[in-house]
């Protein structure tokens, strides 16, 4: 009896234990699922889509009524535009730096232009007429508005000359340019969907609608919607990527070009009055080979475009006898207009540009020149869009009269780019490397004229933007001997703090031709050792309490950088500057140039 009640206890404990279990075991359980469901909120609230709208004026930038927002491609630009009389208009900067940068707008005396192949397209402000050439034509809207010195441009006359296509649309008012050419990536959307983790919503995209594809971010795509909206999607929210190729009834205008069927031997030669165009004669009697002479006739005489000439044509005629073209070469410097300042002060008006290039061909025909060298040195960045305009216009008189037109440029550097290498490039028949001065007079350190490094990096860089077959590469035919004498330390303190204060030498320089150069080295009685990294002979010696260092220009060093020429398949060489060079470095460039 006693046994039996103690099992019952013992079966009573067991139960409550049970129970006690059991009940904590779902008090566990409901501690994870609240747990769970608060964390599951707080990371859907973190994560999961936004249902805030995004205020899309602050999006494009609009900060008022009358603007146009502006998307181009897949980039939204400043809303520098606006809708009048139902016509979407642009800032000419905008059209300019996005859409098509051969529309030019001249401030100065209101005028839109565009240059194409045989003809400047010009507009007038709040004319609905322009001109193609001398032919005359009208639009049923106005081109050309503009507010304050600000100009706008219809986008309908953009499109005119431009492989582009536009749709304008409200809420807000914005319009999706769009200038891509080629195949594109395109996906279509799955379902309905508003992108976005938790951005705000910018726009729905429905089911089947189709997206432009900009780029893939690890379970996201960055997507332009066709009304211009950029922003997010899911993956998963999209169908496969295809590519679309976009077609677009738009002939480009072809910009023909003089090529001439041999590889060109040219040097420039500096004449500086008439009296010394005698002595041109003598000097090509010297070369062999020469294909191509360009003497330093016109100099820029004023702002307003007028042009001194000191060409002769009875060099002319006697070059032509050895079977040389003429090119004669235009400078901004060294005669005439001597400035930054001015450069832009003549480029920037377009009359004064028309005057010049009218004199220039008017000369040159009257001569019998065969082509036209550029050599504008005075270009600074703000002068850059003028310059090239210039360079447009000119070709198209050029190209009209049959003459040869060439445009002389620095090696490319960083600092240089508003030369514009790769319009040129299809506009001018031949662009010319200067490839010399990596250490120039005045230079704050001595250093080679142009060592074989530089003058093939100015090539790699220009083939870049400009056809080989187009490039002719420059080289020297002078020396630099350099003097360093080390600065004293009054000189030294009062260059600290300074972008002299790495250079702890006083540099001077002198240019001499080949000969001389040789001459001066012979005479401090020193021998010249091969500088493999220059590929140029090198001599350094003491003398008076100064160092000297020179990196001769001769036969041996011009060898490799003719070699270019083969290498990079270019048009062929110039060189700067004849009369300068020893008699067998013809027999050298004849190697490379035939």
């Amino acid at each position: 009896m006693d046994q039996r009640r103690r099992r019952r206890r013992r079966g009573r404990r067991q139960t409550r234990r049970r129970r006690k279990r059991n009940l904590l075991l779902k008090m566990i359980i409901l501690i994870i699922l609240i747990v769970g469901t608060i964390a599951a909120l707080l990371l859907w609230k973190k994560y999961g889509p936004s249902k805030e709208t995004a205020d899309l004026n602050k999006y494009y930038g609009v900060e008022n009524d009358n603007q146009l927002a502006i998307v181009v491609n897949n980039q939204i630009i400043d809303p520098k535009g606006m809708i009048t009389d139902g016509k979407a208009y642009v800032e000419y900067s905008v059209v300019r730096d996005y859409i098509n940068e051969r529309f030019y707008w001249d401030p100065n005396e209101n005028t839109l232009l565009y240059t194409l192949p045989n003809g400047v397209v010009s507009v007038g402000v709040g004319s609905q007429d322009y001109s193609v050439g001398k032919e005359k034509n009208s639009e049923e809207y106005v081109i050309v508005k503009t507010e304050g010195s600000t100009a706008y441009i219809a986008l309908d006359f953009v499109k005119q000359y431009t492989n582009m296509d536009f749709e304008v649309y409200d809420k807000p008012s914005r319009v999706m340019v769009n200038t891509e050419t080629g195949s594109v990536d395109v996906a279509q959307v799955k379902r309905d969907t508003q992108g976005g983790v938790k951005s705000p919503i910018l726009t729905e995209v429905k089911k089947n609608d189709k997206v432009r594809v900009i780029e893939d971010e690890g379970d996201w795509k960055k997507v332009r919607t066709e009304d211009g909206f950029i922003g997010y999607i899911a993956k998963r929210s999209l169908k496969d990527v295809t590519k679309e190729k976009i077609s677009r009834d738009f002939k480009e205008p072809e910009y023909t070009n003089i090529s001439k069927d041999y590889t060109i031997n040219m040097a420039w030669s500096n004449v500086t009055n008439t009296d010394a165009n005698s002595g041109i004669l003598q000097l090509i009697a010297q070369t062999k080979g020469l294909t191509t002479l360009s003497p330093t006739w016109f100099h820029v005489a004023d702002t307003d475009g007028d042009l001194e000439s000191i060409a002769s044509t009875e060099v002319v005629n006697y070059a032509h006898q050895a079977n040389i073209e003429v090119w004669a070469a235009i400078r901004d410097f060294d005669g005439g207009i001597n400035s930054y300042d001015e450069s832009y002060e003549l480029l920037s008006h377009t009359s004064s540009r028309t005057n010049l290039i009218n004199q220039i061909i008017s000369t040159a025909l009257s001569t019998g020149i065969d082509g036209i060298n550029v050599d504008f040195e005075k270009i600074s960045e703000e002068c850059g869009e003028h310059y090239i305009q210039f360079i447009r216009e000119l070709s198209v008189k050029c190209r009209q009269n049959g003459l040869v037109l060439s445009v002389d440029n620095y090696v490319p550097q960083a600092y240089n780019q508003q030369y514009h290498r790769k319009e040129q490039g299809v506009f001018a028949d031949y662009v010319v490397i200067m490839g010399y001065d990596e250490h120039y007079g005045g230079s704050p350190e001595a250093g080679s004229v142009a060592s074989y490094d530089y003058v093939k990096n100015g090539v790699e860089q220009t083939v870049k933007e400009v056809p080989s077959e187009k490039v002719i590469s420059g080289i020297p035919f002078f020396t630099r001997v350099w003097k360093e004498t080390p600065k004293t330390d009054a000189e030294l303190a009062k260059a600290k703090g300074t972008d002299n204060e790495d250079y702890t030498m006083n540099v001077e320089s002198t240019a001499y031709g080949m000969a001389e150069a040789q001459t001066v080295v012979e005479q401090a009685g020193v021998t010249t050792e091969w500088d493999d990294k220059t590929k140029q002979n090198y001599a350094t010696w003491e003398a008076d309490g100064s160092t000297y260092e020179v990196w001769l220009e001769d036969a041996e060093s011009l060898a490799p950088k003719l070699q270019l020429i083969k290498d990079y398949n270019l048009a062929g060489s110039a060189a700067w500057r004849l009369g300068q060079e020893t008699s067998d470095i013809w027999d050298v460039i004849l190697k490379y140039v035939n």
